[in-house]
């Protein structure tokens, strides 16, 4: 990624003698890591059953969560930051 810059965003690589785009590689990388999160957090409900916590808004949560969140000014921010004050 170091080596990654606007001059070479069209180069093309080669993933399995696929050509894509350094941009495309990226996204089709990351896509790769999100399918993978979505096999282990499917594991983990099975496992865990009715213990099972939600990694985001609760089932029929959206309402809530979302008046709350629309009760706040616009603002820049990352959505991870509420959970790393947390932790602080």
């Amino acid at each position: 990624m170091d080596s990654v810059n606007a001059d070479n965003f069209e180069n093309i690589v080669y993933i399995r003698n696929m050509g894509h785009t350094v941009v495309e590689a990226i996204n089709r990388q990351l896509a790769h890591y999100a399918y993978h999160v979505g096999q282990i957090t499917y594991l983990g409900k099975m496992i865990k059953g009715e213990q099972w916590q939600s990694l985001s808004i609760p089932k029929g949560g959206s309402k809530d969560y979302n008046a709350t969140k629309f009760a706040q000014l616009k603002r820049r921010s990352h959505f991870t930051d509420e959970y790393l004050k947390r932790e602080e």
